[in-house]
C-alpha cells in the first residue's frame, strides 16, 4: 500500500509539472505571438525625430489626418515603422514611451511621453531604422526633445500601448459622392485605433465599410437624405454604436462629431 501511494503521489506530481510546463509554454507563445503594435507590457524600440523644430513637416501623412492641430492631435504625434503601422490600422493608437537611460547618455531621467500614431515611417528612411521588422518611432521634434537631447539622434526607448484621452467626441469627415461614402475617422478615445467601421442610414441596415487607406473608410451606398449612424470597432475589440451623428441634410465636405467617446 505504501508503494502504491508513493506511485500515485509521483504521478500526481508529474502531471502537475507537465501541466505547469504546458501553461508556461502557452503563455510564452501568447507573448511571442503578440504583434508589435498591440503590446501592453513594455517592449523595446528606438526613436528618431522628423518634421523640423516646429513640427510643420509632420502635418498630413499616411493616416490621412491632414492638419494635426485641427484634427485634434497637435504635435503629440509619431510616425510608426512598418512593424508598428499595421497597414494603417494603428493610426490613432496611443503609445507611452520612455527613453532607456542605460542605453543612451542623452536620455533625460524620469521622462515619458504619450503620443498618437499619425503617420508611417517608410522603408529605407531614417537610416533603415524604420525597416521591417524593427519597432521604431519617428517622433515630432517637440516630443523627442522631451525625452532626450536632440544631439542623441537615435535613442533606445521602451514603449507600450496606452489609452487615448481625447477632448470631445469621435469625428466623421464626409467626402466622396452620393454613391461612394468616403469617411475619415478622427479623435477616437480609448484604444484609439479603428479596426472596423459600419454606417447606417435611418432607413437602411448597416453597411460594413472597407479601409481605403490610413483611417479613410469607404462603402458603396446611397444614403443621401438619411440621418447617419456609425458603428466603430477598435483594435482591442471594443465597439460602440453612435446613432444619428449626422442629420438627414448632411453634406459632403462636412465633419460631424458624436456626443460621447470611447473611454
Amino acid at each position: 500500500m505504501k508503494t502504491m501511494a508513493s506511485g500515485v503521489q509521483a504521478r500526481s506530481a508529474l502531471n502537475w509539472l507537465l501541466g505547469s510546463i504546458l501553461l508556461l509554454c502557452g503563455q510564452l507563445r501568447h507573448i511571442a505571438g503578440q504583434q508589435a503594435w498591440a503590446v501592453t507590457d513594455w517592449a523595446d524600440a528606438h526613436a528618431t525625430f522628423y518634421g523640423g523644430t516646429s513640427a510643420q513637416g509632420t502635418m498630413g501623412g499616411a493616416c490621412g489626418y491632414g492638419n494635426l492641430y485641427s484634427s485634434g492631435y497637435g504635435v503629440q504625434s509619431t510616425a510608426l515603422s512598418n512593424a508598428l503601422f499595421n497597414n494603417g490600422l494603428s493610426c490613432g493608437a496611443c503609445f507611452l514611451i520612455e527613453c532607456k537611460l542605460e542605453g543612451s547618455k542623452y536620455c533625460y531621467p524620469g521622462k515619458s511621453i504619450t503620443v498618437t500614431a499619425t503617420n508611417a515611417c517608410p522603408q529605407g528612411s531614417e537610416g533603415g531604422w524604420c525597416d521591417y521588422p524593427k519597432s521604431h518611432f519617428d517622433l515630432s521634434f517637440p516630443m523627442f526633445q522631451q525625452l532626450a537631447q536632440p544631439v542623441g539622434g537615435v535613442i533606445p526607448v521602451r514603449y507600450r500601448r496606452t489609452s487615448c484621452n481625447k477632448s470631445g467626441g469621435v469625428r466623421f469627415s464626409m467626402s466622396g459622392n452620393r454613391y461612394f461614402n468616403y469617411i475619415l475617422v478622427t479623435n477616437v478615445g480609448g484604444w484609439g485605433d479603428v479596426s472596423a467601421l459600419a454606417v447606417k442610414g435611418e432607413k437602411s441596415g448597416w453597411y460594413s465599410m472597407n479601409q481605403n487607406w490610413g483611417q479613410f473608410w469607404s462603402a458603396n451606398a446611397d444614403l443621401t437624405g438619411q440621418a447617419l449612424s456609425f458603428k466603430v470597432t477598435l483594435g482591442n475589440g471594443q465597439s460602440q454604436e453612435f446613432y444619428n451623428v449626422a442629420d438627414k441634410n448632411w453634406q459632403i465636405g462636412s465633419t460631424y462629431e458624436t456626443d460621447y467617446n470611447f473611454s
